[in-house]
């Protein structure tokens, strides 16, 4: 039998109501992250930014998709010393001007042509003017930077600063924690976890697990044909505000 909780949370889905009120997503920071983060985000009331567990080298915390000449390009965040030994709020980023001006001329290339080019390449220089300690601030910065563009609100903040107590806990049971200290009975994850963590685990803790998982996405790409999961930023450079927020709403929850 179904718990009330997620009884609760199927309703709250089928009706489509966003955030769900009492909910919690806690995540690694990504730069510039592709839509079905935006879309965990959309979806709860509350945000940790996961900033004081593991690096993960080759992963998508300081590096994402473009498109160039009609394919995926990827970009990386130069670091200093990255390794998965470290946390991510202990890995600092590198002085590489030369790597912005570079990303620059990338993205002109890209997209100069592409229709909300002006506009998005604004916000993008304004995360890489900003000086960092280390590349999970310069990550979130770019999330708040695109919630703003987006005029989305975003009740945030960092594990590392507001959770430090719970750092000692297992994977799951630190998840669960947190959501409790924040008053929150809903955890959403994305659907990758679910090899992760298990539902009847967390309602054993008082606590309704759900996973997001994106819809289809589509969009026009210039002439070429349609490359898929890029970083938000190419979304952007190619939709209005209007469709990039009826995307943000083509997922379901589980």
């Amino acid at each position: 039998m179904r718990s009330s909780s997620y009884q609760k949370l199927e309703k709250q889905v089928r009706n489509c109501e966003f955030p769900i009120p009492g909910s919690v997503a806690i995540i690694q920071p990504y730069v510039f992250p592709y839509l079905g983060y935006f879309q965990l985000l959309y979806s709860v009331e509350n945000v940790v930014f996961y900033d004081d567990v593991n690096f993960i080298k080759r992963g998508w915390i300081n590096r994402n998709k473009i498109l160039v000449n009609g394919k995926e390009f990827m970009f990386t965040i130069p670091l200093q010393k990255a390794s998965q030994n470290k946390l991510i709020n202990e890995i600092g980023l590198v002085e590489n001007q030369l790597f912005i001006q570079k990303f620059r001329q990338q993205l002109k290339s890209a997209y100069k042509k592409a229709p909300y080019y002006a506009e998005v390449n604004d916000v993008i220089e304004s995360v890489f003017v900003g000086e960092y300690s280390n590349i999970g601030d310069l990550a979130i910065v770019s999330i708040l930077a695109i919630c703003r563009y987006m005029n989305l609100d975003l009740n945030w903040m960092k594990s590392s600063e507001e959770f430090y107590e719970t750092k000692a806990q297992s994977k799951a049971d630190r998840l669960i924690s947190i959501s409790k200290m924040l008053a929150c009975d809903t955890y959403i994850n994305p659907v990758g976890g679910k090899s992760l963590y298990q539902k009847d685990y967390f309602a054993k803790h008082g606590i309704n697990l759900g996973f997001i998982e994106s819809g289809k996405v589509k969009y026009k790409q210039f002439e070429n044909n349609f490359v898929p999961y890029l970083s938000i930023i190419d979304i952007l450079m190619f939709n209005d505000k209007t469709t990039v927020l009826e995307l943000l709403n083509n997922f379901d929850i589980g």
